[in-house]
C-alpha cells in the first residue's frame, strides 16, 4: 500500500468520524437546549402566579364585600330594631345606611372585575397548560427518536474506531504526524484526491509532473497550493 493510498483511507475513516461527532453534537444541543419548550415553560409559570395573585385579590375583594354587608345588617337593625327612637339619630342612621349600599355597590364592582380577572387568568393558564402538555408530547416522540439515533451514531463510532485502528496499523508514524497537523491545518482534510486534473479540495490545476508524482508508492506528494497531501486513485 502506497502511504498516499493509507492516509486517504484514514482520511475516508476520519471525515466519517467527523460527522457523526458533529450529529451527536447537534443531538446533545437539541436534547439539552429546547427553546420553546422552556419559554413554554416559563410561561406557564408565570400564568400560576398570575391566577394565584388574581385569587388572592378575590379573596380580599369577597371579604370586604362580606364585611360591608355584615356592617349594612348591624345598621338597619339598629335603625328598624325599634332601640332608637330619637328622630336624628334615626336619621343619620338612614343615611349611614345608604351611604353603607353605596360603598358595597363599590365594593361588589371590584369582586366582580376580580372575579373576572381570575378567570381569565385560569383560561390563561388552562390554554398554557394544553400548550405545555402538547410540546413535551411531540418532544417526548422526539427525543425517543433522538436518542435511539444517538445509540446508533455511537455503534457507527465504535465500528469506525476499530476500523481507524486496523488502517492505522498499515501507516508510518511520520506519515501519521505529517496528516495530524494537516488535519489540523486544514480543517479536517488533510488528504485530497485529483479530480480532472485539479486538487479536489482547492480547485488548483495540476500538471502532468504533479500527477504523476501523487501516483509515488514511496512518498508524499502536497498539492502546490492548498498543501494537502495529493492521492490519484
Amino acid at each position: 500500500m502506497s502511504a498516499a493510498l493509507g492516509l486517504y483511507r484514514l482520511q475516508q475513516v476520519d471525515s466519517q468520524m467527523d460527522q457523526a461527532q458533529s450529529r451527536l453534537k447537534l443531538i446533545r444541543q437539541t436534547l439539552e437546549n429546547d427553546v420553546e419548550l422552556r419559554a413554554v415553560s416559563e410561561k406557564f409559570a408565570a400564568c400560576e402566579e398570575k391566577l394565584r395573585n388574581a385569587e388572592r385579590l378575590l379573596k380580599l375583594s369577597e371579604q370586604e364585600v362580606e364585611k360591608q354587608r355584615l356592617k349594612i345588617q348591624q345598621t338597619e337593625s339598629s335603625l328598624y330594631g325599634g332601640l332608637v327612637h330619637n328622630p336624628k339619630e334615626l336619621q343619620d342612621l338612614q343615611k349611614d345606611v345608604a351611604s353603607l349600599k353605596r360603598h358595597l355597590e363599590t365594593l361588589e364592582e371590584r369582586q366582580l372585575e376580580a372575579m373576572l380577572t381570575a378567570e381569565t387568568a385560569e383560561q390563561e393558564l388552562e390554554q398554557t397548560r394544553l400548550e405545555l402538555e402538547n410540546i413535551k408530547s411531540n418532544r417526548g416522540a422526539q427525543f425517543r427518536d433522538l436518542n435511539d439515533e444517538s445509540d446508533s451514531i455511537n455503534k457507527d463510532i465504535d465500528k469506525l474506531s476499530s476500523e481507524r485502528n486496523a488502517v492505522m496499523k498499515d501507516i508510518a508514524g511520520q506519515a501519521v504526524v505529517i496528516y495530524d497537523q494537516l488535519r489540523k491545518q486544514r480543517r479536517g482534510v488533510a488528504v485530497a484526491t485529483i479530480s480532472d486534473g485539479s486538487c479536489a479540495a482547492c480547485g488548483t490545476t495540476l500538471t502532468q509532473s504533479h500527477q504523476q508524482n501523487a501516483r509515488s508508492a514511496t512518498q508524499l506528494f502536497y498539492c502546490p497550493s492548498c498543501g494537502r497531501v495529493l492521492y490519484a486513485n
